[in-house]
């Protein structure tokens, strides 16, 4: 069963995360050759003011 988490940033489309996951398990099933019902995607958003990059949160980019 694989298991793959995805850490983003929220503020995407219903439909860009759809579009994801569809794309991110047919790359899994392809590579490694599991059904794709065995495929299991994780999508973690985060909200803008608690992921930093440099030391500066993303709301204030």
């Amino acid at each position: 069963m694989p298991l793959v988490h995805i850490d983003l940033i929220a503020g995407r489309s219903e439909d860009q995360l759809k579009a994801l996951v569809a794309e991110v398990t047919a790359a899994v099933v392809k590579n490694t050759g599991a059904p794709a019902e065995h495929v299991h995607v994780v999508l973690n958003e985060m909200q803008p003011n608690r992921y930093a990059d440099g030391g500066v949160l993303r709301s204030e980019q």
